[in-house]
């Protein structure tokens, strides 16, 4: 059973960091791609970053230069590292995977930027 927990959200202020994770079971992780994404209140879930199994990054330029995507096969798990936050970047972020052909999704952790 494939299971992606999310950890590390919370309520930072505008300009501060905060880290994900997201700890990954029941799939071969070092062989997985693995992909961040966030829903915000009223909007459609959106990518913010993607890496593959070789280490490969992508970003969409709302979070280039601020956001970077990591990942730790001996822990099976990804993070996210997230600098420079703005109250735009406010969401419930999802860890993701696909796994023979089925996506598979975290419950999410909440990111509140606000002062």
């Amino acid at each position: 059973q494939v299971q992606l927990v999310e950890s590390g959200g919370g309520l930072v202020q505008p300009g501060g960091p905060l880290r994900l994770s997201c700890v990954a079971s029941g799939i071969i992780f070092s062989i997985n791609d693995m992909g961040w994404y966030r829903q915000a209140p009223g909007k459609q879930r959106e990518l913010v970053a993607r890496i593959t199994m070789i280490g490969s990054t992508y970003y969409p330029d709302s979070v280039k230069g601020r956001f970077t995507i990591s990942r730790d096969n001996a822990k099976n798990t990804v993070y996210l590292q997230m600098n420079s936050l703005k109250p735009e970047d406010t969401a419930v972020y999802y860890c993701n995977t696909k796994n023979y052909g089925m996506d598979y999704w975290g419950k999410g952790t909440l990111v509140t930027v606000s002062s």
